[in-house]
């Protein structure tokens, strides 16, 4: 493993100290411009999610009515009702959005998967770092105000769900991450940086709960005055292996709306 990578880990809480959990669970509140831009209603209120930390897989509730949810994986994305039973889905869903733009409206599975893909890929940094096929390689450091920030660049393998092949991590003086930049490709490239504040700590592992997701201007600031997206975490815990999985779904029924591909 890369040296700095390593330190990177254990100042986060250390990869065989994750490795003991299978999952997270919380609370999360998301705002931001990207509703609007993509013509998607905002649920109101607050989120709960689970998010594993082995498998790219991602439980959201309650989306769209009362008692409904949606499940994210990479291969599949689905709504699913109070009972369980699936509304909608989308199989493949990264072909979903080829030839999208900035601007281009999205449907509910659409939003479904990045949604999924965006929260996988926060909880899971900077972790996801040591995983099988992800390259990295330390780049040219940056001075941010009075601090030197180590910049990690990450090129991550072919059919793994996550914004796009190349991101760039920033890392503070005590190591823990700062800033994440990368294109949202499934929305025209969007070059953004997501810039992470306020760590907490649950179960020893450190992770930020509060980030902002802003565009990169063409001097590359990020414009963080109108957020595309802002993500607040609360309630976090580390589930482990032997605890039960209410989202875990049973044989797949589909109900209502046909599939969508």
């Amino acid at each position: 493993m890369n040296g700095l990578l390593a330190k990177i880990l254990d100042a986060h809480g250390g990869l065989a100290l994750r490795d003991r959990y299978t999952r997270i669970e919380a609370s999360v509140t998301v705002d931001g411009t990207l509703w609007a831009l993509k013509g998607i209603r905002r649920d109101p209120g607050s989120w709960r999610i689970r998010v594993w930390l082995h498998e790219q897989r991602v439980w959201i509730a309650p989306v769209g009515g009362a008692g409904w949810s949606m499940e994210f994986t990479p291969g599949r994305v689905a709504i699913l009702d109070r009972s369980g039973a699936v509304r909608s889905r989308l199989l493949n869903p990264r072909v979903a959005f080829v030839g999208h733009e900035v601007d281009t409206r999205w449907e509910p599975l659409h939003w479904a998967y990045f949604a999924g893909c965006a929260l996988w890929t926060c909880v899971a940094t900077p972790f996801l770092l040591a995983g099988h096929g992800v390259s990295i390689l330390e780049i040219e450091p940056r001075i941010e105000q009075s601090e030197t920030w180590r910049v990690l660049r990450s090129r991550f393998p072919a059919g793994f769900a996550t914004h796009s092949t190349v991101q760039d991590f920033f890392f503070g003086r005590d190591l823990l991450l700062r800033r994440h930049d990368y294109s949202i490709d499934i929305a025209g490239g969007l070059a953004v940086s997501e810039l992470v504040f306020d760590y907490a700590e649950a179960a020893g592992i450190s992770f930020p709960t509060r980030c902002i997701v802003c565009a990169r201007g063409p001097s590359d600031p990020p414009l963080a005055e109108r957020p595309i997206v802002s993500v607040a975490i609360g309630d976090l815990c580390f589930v482990g292996p032997d605890d039960a999985d209410p989202s875990r779904p049973g044989p797949e029924r589909s109900v209502g709306a046909p599939d969508a591909r």
